[in-house]
């Protein structure tokens, strides 16, 4: 049951090498080694698809974790396995089923999920990188980069609370960084002992962790954890006599006032959390390069120079920052009957509104613009290994605003466009350059991997042009690939906030099963950006 998500295995360095042991847990000093049924060896091949390459591990929880190879698509993979038939099989096999329906690239890549006579086991993307505790073990991270660590954990955790769904096991060790700089949320579980509300105030516990490199809360951040004991435990946070946790900025100095007061708010549990989609929006507000366009002197503002509307969390001022959305709106409401008592009253003397304070200087640059559903001007499909030009009819129909109609392959025998061609792909012009949010493509089926790229060259439609449009756009990819995807929507949202935008390239890389052979239809394209 092939899917996919964003990187999940937990990782350990031994002798300066990553390896990663998975679920999110690293291995105890006391976890004993584990034989199961049908032990796997290296060069074994699973489902007749997945070679095993070397054993990495076994992790805290008693999981076998090998590297291995997906010999079909020619991609490492991790391979964690368990008894099979038991509780603890069938919670990790129905937690993958779960993660693997919820797409995005700060979540775990889950490709298959088996039980076997023999053996249970989880096959996952495979993730050079560390968890967040271990690097924050070579020192706490600055404010901008635990802002950027809570925004992608809060953004993953949005994604799957939009199924309904809870991860319920956020914490250091879950949390992965991979080399190349890519923060992704591992290790969701299906036990049902938490809820969405637990989800974010754990994500406070990671801003709090990254900044001082203790946990903030009760309960132990990984299954089978005691403080102090075994690779797996996480320092507990300072407290005074009555246990209460110290503010970050009372463990570690030069933490944003801010920062300190949003990470408070989400891990106190007698103020009310935001919902999961409106922290990952106000993270993303913060998570700027620069501390120097943040006001740290006061509420939560962006100083004069970035143009920005104060943050809405933030409106109220003081610690209470999370309001909630009804409150959000009830602030929203009375600030807009004031200005309109205002505008109509010409007698200062009889106008209760107080001047603004010196704290909240009044700009007159223009609020950032609206984000937007653009219009694509036009559409072309791009056919670079093909002499026969019969598929490249049709573009205009992935922008008409009908889902029911769009452009599609031709059949194939093989889910690589029967070994003939690197991929096909559809090319969009927004008409002008742009600031660009997020790209989402509605295709016919699943099953199909495709990715996002862009670049500024609009070559002839021809054979040599579709080709020159190819190997320049390959140089830059926007987000993730989606591999062996399992849904009908792919979302990508990978864009710089600070480049324009006019050109981009779905391209497909992997067919699905249709029929009796392989193809694929886009049936809608649309932008959001201003």
């Amino acid at each position: 049951m092939p899917s996919s998500a964003g990187p999940s295995i937990g990782t350990i360095t031994e002798g300066g090498r990553v390896t990663q042991v998975g679920e999110g847990q690293d291995a105890d000093e006391t976890t004993p080694s584990v034989m199961i049924f049908g032990a796997p060896t290296a060069g074994e091949i699973l489902a007749e698809r997945y070679e095993l390459v070397e054993h990495i591990n076994n992790d805290s929880a008693g999981r076998l974790v090998w590297r291995g190879v997906d010999v079909v698509l020619r991609r490492p993979v991790a391979v964690v396995m368990r008894y099979p038939g038991g509780g603890s099989a069938t919670e990790m096999l129905q937690a993958a089923v779960a993660a693997s329906r919820v797409i995005h690239p700060n979540l775990v890549g889950v490709y298959d999920a088996i039980d076997e006579a023999d053996r249970a086991y989880v096959v996952r993307e495979w993730v050079d990188g560390q968890s967040l505790r271990e690097l924050v073990a070579t020192g706490p991270f600055d404010a901008t980069r635990a802002t950027a660590v809570g925004s992608s954990v809060a953004s993953a955790l949005a994604a799957v609370h939009a199924t309904g769904m809870v991860h319920g096991n956020v914490h250091p060790g879950t949390v992965m960084i991979s080399d190349d700089g890519r923060v992704v949320l591992a290790d969701a579980r299906t036990d049902g002992a938490d809820s969405q509300e637990s989800d974010v105030r754990a994500v406070g516990g990671v801003l709090y962790f990254a900044m001082t490199g203790y946990w903030p809360h009760t309960e132990a951040p990984l299954r089978g954890a005691t403080a102090g004991h075994g690779r797996a435990a996480i320092p507990d946070a300072v407290r005074d006599a009555n246990g209460a946790v110290a503010a970050p900025r009372q463990v570690r100095a030069g933490v944003p006032a801010y920062l300190d007061d949003l990470t408070m708010d989400l891990i106190d549990g007698g103020i009310a959390p935001p919902s999961s989609d409106v922290l990952a929006a106000e993270l993303a507000r913060l998570d700027v390069p620069d501390d120097d366009y943040l006001d740290n002197t006061g509420p939560l503002r962006f100083a004069g120079e970035t143009g920005e509307e104060p943050s809405p969390l933030a409106a109220a001022g003081g610690r209470k920052v999370a309001l909630g959305i009804a409150g959000l709106l009830a602030v929203a409401l009375v600030g807009l009957l004031i200005g309109i008592t205002t505008l109509g009253d010409d007698d200062p003397q009889t106008n209760p509104v107080a001047a603004p304070s010196s704290s909240a200087p009044v700009t007159d640059e223009p609020a950032a613009p609206a984000i937007r559903d653009l219009k694509i001007s036009g559409a072309r499909i791009i056919d670079p290994d093909s002499s026969n030009r019969s598929e490249v009819r049709d573009a205009e129909k992935v922008f008409d605003g009908d889902r029911d109609e769009g452009w599609s392959t031709e059949t194939y025998n093989r889910s690589n466009f029967g070994n003939l061609k690197r991929g096909m792909g559809v090319w969009v012009d927004l008409g002008g350059e742009h600031t660009v949010k997020s790209v989402q493509v509605n295709l016919s089926d699943t099953g199909a991997s495709a990715e996002l790229l862009t670049g500024t060259i609009d070559a002839p439609s021809t054979g040599a042009g579709d080709d020159q449009v190819l190997t320049a756009y390959q140089k830059g990819r926007i987000g993730q690939p989606f591999e062996t995807h399992d849904g009908t929507t792919m979302t990508f949202d990978g864009f710089d906030a600070d480049k324009k935008y006019r050109y981009l390239l779905f391209w497909i890389t992997e067919l699905p099963p249709n029929g009796g052979g392989f193809k694929v239809g886009v049936q809608e394209i649309s932008v959001k950006g201003s």
